[in-house]
């Protein structure tokens, strides 16, 4: 946890990456909502992998892939630009594979939106290697838009915290909920059967940590309020045996959640656990999940 910051994060421009799928059109035209709240720049991207794919594939091949990509993204661009005619956008078409040309085109500020299902690069989001890949190694925010396309908006956004070193991050979901003049809530689920048997030997004493993580999480959100003192915020922590359960059942009633990736040993490794999983698979609206110390980190180039 950094204990002294320089001031809110900047939330950097937004970058969405694209196929021919009905969830790629809906995360695209979510993704220009959020550049719009921001004040910066869309970026659309479709990541080909012809750089890949010339190796066993014809010049006429590769030159078709190319103009129905080309297509693809003047289509998508027109229907942003229907909903958002002022909004500052570029289209990319990309020769890398999906997951290195978004991270290429998000640098290391802009946030990463994909939508929840795709085809192509995109193939079952969140259950395939690429899609895998872009969240669990990247180095900026990334948001799976996921939900009915015209839910209700609940003017809320929710941030799964746990404790003190979910500060960093927990800034950016602030200037999430700040942007968007949405409510913050700090939702904190404590597993009453996970400190059984080695922290403590009696049920009993499991209230004495719920206390000591309210406690926590009280704290955090004092810190928030001192950074952002006009935001509506509250929080809450809830008491269960299931903590993806819990998050998921929460998805209902936020226009957003978002939660901080775990640290990684030696930078090594997948850094999602079990309940970012159950979020991006299950959750009812769209999920953000955001890398360790990325509010703290360098300037938008």
């Amino acid at each position: 946890m950094t204990s002294d910051f320089p001031g809110p994060p900047e939330l950097g421009a937004v970058v969405v990456g694209v196929d021919a799928s009905p969830q790629a059109r809906t995360a695209a035209l979510w993704a220009a909502a959020e550049a719009d709240r921001r004040g910066r720049q869309l970026y659309i991207v479709h990541a080909g992998d012809t750089d890949r794919r010339a190796i066993l594939s014809s010049a006429d091949s590769i030159q078709a892939l190319s103009e129905t990509a080309r297509e693809l993204l003047a289509g998508t661009a027109d229907a942003v630009a229907e909903r958002f005619p002022g909004l500052t956008m570029t289209k990319e078409l990309s020769r890398q594979e999906p997951v290195a040309g978004l991270y290429a085109a998000a640098g290391n500020r802009g946030t990463i939106v994909v939508g929840s299902r795709g085809l192509g690069g995109f193939g079952a989001l969140m259950l395939g290697s690429v899609s895998l890949g872009v969240v669990s190694r990247t180095k900026v925010p990334v948001i799976v838009v996921r939900g009915e396309p015209d839910r209700t908006e609940t003017d809320a956004i929710t941030a799964a915290v746990y404790g003190a070193s979910d500060l960093d991050w927990l800034m950016v979901a602030a200037a999430e909920a700040q942007v968007r003049h949405a409510s913050l809530r700090l939702l904190s689920v404590c597993n009453v059967l996970a400190h059984v048997g080695s922290v403590t030997t009696m049920l009993d004493d499991v209230g004495g940590i719920a206390e000591q993580r309210v406690h926590e999480v009280a704290a955090m959100a004092d810190r928030v309020r001192a950074r952002y003192p006009g935001l509506t915020l509250t929080h809450h922590v809830e008491t269960g045996t299931s903590v993806p359960g819990v998050l998921v059942e929460a998805t209902a009633d936020t226009d957003l959640l978002v939660m901080g990736s775990r640290h990684r040993v030696f930078r090594a490794g997948p850094a999602l656990g079990r309940v970012s999983h159950a979020l991006l698979h299950h959750g009812r609206c769209p999920v953000e999940i955001i890398p360790p110390d990325f509010a703290v980190a360098g300037d938008e180039p």
